[in-house]
């Protein structure tokens, strides 16, 4: 059975799927990235690896889409190297082929993207500051002692959420530990918490954005309810939830690499040890590029980062 495998590298989790050519998931993983893309995806391939039989599973394309999407694409060799804004309008599209308005909320960033007819016709993004992301609710919820996951269903069981100023990470955590010593009920806290969180997002990354049904909500904060409960209380409209979008992203990009004339031959006997990245800044101009070379058994395979000609390194001949 020829297939497609999707990796999203994210900064704080990476996802994988194989997804058959009827876009059937045959294999899924979802693990924390930990500063590490490579062994995250190594981690995330092993997985997948363990779902399958390799004799059944022919893997004829791969995709890659994330923050590493350009190292791990060159190091797997992908057919397919997207940005998570057409990964995620895409794999979302498959399932929801009306979506007028994806929300995404991951780990460190959000975006939202807006579309009309499957084509994306705006979006924005928040990469500046982590507030609102699944991160500060993380570290919100150690501070409270409360698993993150439990979230959604301790800030429903509130009937008065306490305002918690949350645009900026370091004085919610200041709000926080305020409105703590004053008393006010952990739940009300929390869903504070949550609904600071859609007002944030509402008011920076969908800051003038017409906001229309149908509303697909994903990435890992899409787990939270509570979240998803003030978004549809804040906007008026229902907000839909699917079972798979937290690996929307991987979806997505597979779908891309099953579309893509490229084939290749990917097989799970290969080790990320063989590889080696190196950082250099460019003298050639004043822009001070930040290259990336990419080093198979010391051969340069690939380098990116370059703004202009001047930083361009070739690939034969050099050492």
């Amino acid at each position: 059975m020829e297939c497609f495998l999707g990796v999203d590298i994210g900064s704080i989790s990476t996802k994988a799927v194989i997804l058959s050519q009827r876009r059937e998931i045959i294999a899924s993983s979802y693990l924390e990235t930990k500063g590490n893309p490579m062994q995250a995806v190594k981690r995330v391939l092993k997985n997948l690896q363990e779902q399958i039989d390799e004799q059944e599973v022919k893997i004829v394309g791969v995709g890659t889409t994330g923050s590493a999407r350009k190292l791990m694409g060159t190091i797997l060799g992908a057919t397919v190297i997207k940005n998570e804004i057409t990964a995620h309008a895409v794999g979302t599209c498959n399932y929801y082929p009306d979506v007028r308005t994806i929300l995404e909320i991951g780990g460190q960033d959000s975006k939202i993207i807006l579309l009309k007819d499957k084509i994306v016709t705006d979006y924005a993004m928040n990469t500046l500051c982590a507030a609102g992301t699944g991160a500060f609710l993380s570290s919100q919820a150690a501070r409270l002692d409360v698993q993150v996951e439990d979230f959604g269903k301790i800030a429903l069981t509130s009937k008065n959420p306490t305002n918690i100023a949350a645009r900026c990470t370091v004085f919610a955590e200041s709000d926080l530990v305020h409105k703590m010593q004053m008393g006010y009920k952990k739940e009300d806290i929390i869903a504070g918490l949550c609904k600071s969180v859609a007002l944030n997002y509402l008011n920076n990354v969908g800051k003038g954005k017409r906001i229309e049904p149908p509303i697909i909500f994903q990435g890992g904060v899409s787990k939270n309810i509570g979240v998803k409960h003030f978004f549809e209380e804040i906007l008026g409209e229902e907000v839909q939830v699917s079972e798979v979008g937290h690996l929307m992203g991987a979806i997505g990009v597979a779908i891309l690499a099953s579309l893509s004339p490229k084939r290749c031959h990917f097989t799970f006997d290969f080790s990320m040890e063989d590889f080696e990245t190196k950082g250099c800044e460019c003298k050639g101009c004043p822009n001070h590029c930040e290259i990336i070379a990419v080093r198979q058994n010391k051969k340069l395979i690939d380098s990116w980062g370059n703004r202009c000609e001047r930083g361009t390194i070739k690939i034969d001949g050099l050492n």
